[in-house]
């Protein structure tokens, strides 16, 4: 992988990084995309989760948190 590469923002994740980086295990990922509270692209047969779609993830979670307080 080139500097450049390495070095450029990732765009998209696999689940697989997506799940590290929100610290949740793989399968939680992929029910979360299954009910649809976790988006992705598809770029032919791969989901994909942009980082923006992360966000408004974690923004779900903090409404979910702030409405059972």
């Amino acid at each position: 992988m080139s500097t450049a590469v390495a070095s450029a923002e990732q765009l998209l994740y696999r689940p697989e990084e997506a799940a590290i980086v929100l610290r949740i295990g793989r399968s939680m990922v992929y029910e979360e995309i299954r009910l649809g509270r976790l988006q992705t692209v598809r770029i032919g047969r791969r989901r994909l989760v942009p980082p923006d779609y992360i966000a408004e993830y974690v923004e779900l979670l903090k409404r979910e948190a702030r409405a059972t307080a």
